[in-house]
């Protein structure tokens, strides 16, 4: 049986091209797999749906090993259990070497393992190294004073003279947010 598994990791980012590679071998539709979200673990419903599927005649296609995962140690124990666990074959398409179908021998072994072991090294350091940058980038951005986030609501003309009934006890908090037109919690924000 043929599955394929893809993966993006926003829901903003486009499938399509790991869809057509895996469609393109021949699996069907419903034997592939889709989960958008990252990549750092494999607590993705799609990926534990597949995986419970998977058998000794059973072969996974992905289009590159990164749509798998990008953790180093989570990645590896994953290609354990789906090869030697679930006796699955694995197929990455962009890397002929991370084939299990044919070199079920000892070298063959060898080799898919030290590959692997090598780019989800690779794989991780690349995911630590974006947001590492990324932090960087917000510090600076902040020290020059640039603001993130929506610019705040200015408070309302009346909202003063209202707050004033409140202190009072003159009017309810509810009754605040209606005249004043923002929600409770906004309202406790101010």
């Amino acid at each position: 049986m043929l599955y394929g598994y893809a993966r993006v990791s926003t829901r903003e980012q486009n499938e399509e091209r790991q869809i057509l590679e895996l469609k393109k071998i021949g699996i069907s539709e419903e034997c592939i797999y889709l989960d958008k979200m990252s990549g750092k673990n494999f607590d993705r419903p799609q990926y534990k749906k597949h995986i419970r599927k998977l058998d000794k005649n059973s072969v996974l296609y992905i289009k590159s090993i990164d749509r798998l995962g990008r953790n180093y140690r989570d990645l590896c124990e994953q290609w354990r259990i789906i090869t030697k666990e679930k006796g699955a074959a694995i197929v990455v398409l962009d890397m002929p070497l991370l084939d299990t179908r044919d070199e079920k021998n000892l070298i063959g072994t060898l080799i898919s393992d030290i590959v692997l072991s090598l780019l989800s090294y690779v794989y991780e350091s690349e995911y630590r190294n974006i947001h590492q940058r990324q932090a960087e980038g917000i510090a600076v951005a902040k020290a020059r004073g640039v603001c993130f986030g929506r610019k705040p609501i200015p408070l309302p003309e009346n909202f003063f003279e209202v707050y004033e009934k409140l202190k009072r006890k003159e009017i309810s908090i509810s009754e605040v947010a209606k005249v004043c037109r923002m929600s409770k919690s906004t309202l406790y924000k101010k």
